[in-house]
């Protein structure tokens, strides 16, 4: 067995592994993510597939965000039209976000043309929304721990925690037991249950995205409502940039939850995100998967101010009174939240609030690191606003809770550990850390590096 590591090395996305078994008769794909972050990084989508497409027998993905998921529709796109095997909650969230990416880089393309901005006369999306919407007809959805065959090898999901779908896959082919973590959730997360223990593993490719940071233990639904009574005592605007699935919901059930309360005063929320909006409906349907009743689902989604069109999101600018608008991407890397920001970063009286991790080169990244301007649609907007970071709602584990989780596992001593999806500090210290504190072998993956078993 070879397996190449083709994304998610040195880096939190484009999580891909090119997985060779039976001697190469059989190919295939573990997770197929979209670069992000650095324009370095982000170039690689544009450059030629370090593999040969009409070679690939399927993708199997581990969860449904979009450094996990989006490069399918350009596979798609270039004519791959194998199979993609996930779980049924994957399928379902991936409807929502694939086609959103390829629509967001259509009007991302649209407004650089209109505004004659950046480089090129005619910017072209990576893919379109239309081409993401067809791809979904190689989606095979199955349950966790249902078997999947492709080829000679068998592989199936066991849950991860994360979000709604998120598996860690395990493959069996060439005499060898491999698995691939995905992204593993925290033991105590607020919606998701706890990831479930790896059985006895070969090797094991393994998530470092905290791999040098522990969550802090502190009150989040605290730290939420200073934020909040802050920017209203200003007179401001709370902006909280978010991702879609997951984190959006936790924001809602926590605002929600401190009105209900009366920690924070009752202000509109609005949820400026189809995406958040239809994914929000989609944890409905998987009660099994997470740890919110029926009727806490109905709560999360009541009381909320849902904006699906563009002019309900333009409209936002002409309230004058203090609110809170949820809106993409987490990071600021794309979405309606950039709108928002080029309006609001000027006004002292604003906060803007992350509330996950922010990978290098993203414009999260550079303001919570004291930026006081940022690049928006090719222009600098001056920051006055106030940047806060929401602590410890990550959906990530941490480098020690990782470490319990493999020790809960049935991992032998000495079983081999690749790390992948981390910066390159944070890999290098959960490696320490796993080395001087666990019985196995561990080393850092590189971009290319080729295993084999």
């Amino acid at each position: 067995m070879n397996i190449t590591f083709l994304g998610g090395t040195g880096t939190v996305t484009g999580s891909k592994f090119l997985i060779s078994v039976d001697e190469g008769k059989t190919q295939f794909l573990v997770d197929c993510g979209m670069f992000q972050g650095y324009k370095w990084l982000r170039e690689r989508n544009w450059e030629a597939p370090l593999f040969d497409y009409r070679h690939l027998k399927g993708i199997v993905l581990t969860h449904a965000h979009l450094d996990h998921s989006g490069y399918i529709p350009r596979l798609y796109q270039q004519g791959y039209r194998g199979p993609v095997y996930c779980h049924h909650a994957t399928r379902d969230l991936c409807s929502i976000l694939l086609p959103d990416a390829g629509h967001i880089q259509e009007e991302d393309a649209r407004f650089y043309q209109r505004h004659k901005l950046g480089k090129h006369a005619h910017p072209v999306p990576l893919y379109n929304g239309d081409t993401a919407e067809r791809c979904l007809e190689l989606f095979q959805p199955v349950a966790f721990d249902e078997k999947i065959r492709i080829g000679s090898a068998t592989l199936h999901i066991q849950p991860a925690g994360h979000i709604l779908g998120a598996g860690s896959v395990i493959l069996e082919a060439d005499g060898k037991r491999v698995g691939f973590s995905g992204d593993v959730g925290r033991p105590h997360d607020l919606i998701m249950h706890s990831p479930r223990p790896l059985p006895a593993l070969d090797l094991l490719l393994l998530e470092s995205t905290y791999g040098d940071r522990r969550h802090p233990q502190i009150d989040h639904a605290q730290q939420l409502a200073e934020v909040v009574n802050n920017t209203l005592g200003r007179g401001g605007v709370l902006l909280i940039p978010s991702f879609a699935v997951g984190r959006a919901q936790t924001l809602q059930f926590l605002l929600l939850n401190l009105m209900r309360e009366q920690r924070i005063p009752k202000v509109p929320i609005f949820l400026d995100s189809p995406m958040a909006i239809d994914a929000s409906e989609i944890y409905a349907r998987y009660p099994d998967q997470h740890r919110l009743s029926a009727a806490n689902c109905t709560f999360m989604c009541s009381g909320i101010r849902y904006t699906r069109s563009v002019d309900q999101s333009k409209a936002l600018e002409n309230i004058q009174y203090p609110h809170i608008i949820i809106a993409g991407s987490g990071m600021a890397s794309g979405g309606r939240i950039l709108h928002h920001m080029k309006r609001l970063l000027p006004d002292h009286r604003t906060t803007v609030l992350f509330a996950g991790y922010q990978a290098g080169g993203t414009r999260g990244a550079r303001l919570l690191a004291g930026s006081r301007n940022v690049k928006i649609h090719g222009e600098y907007i001056p920051c006055k606003a106030q940047i806060e970071m929401l602590e410890g709602l990550s959906a990530h584990a941490d480098y020690v809770e990782l470490g319990e989780w493999l020790l809960q596992s049935a991992l032998e001593a000495g079983t081999q550990i690749q790390l992948v999806h981390g910066e390159p500090d944070a890999a290098d210290c959960q490696r320490l850390y796993l080395q001087d504190n666990t019985p196995f072998q561990v080393r850092v993956a590189g971009y290319r590096d080729i295993l084999r078993l």
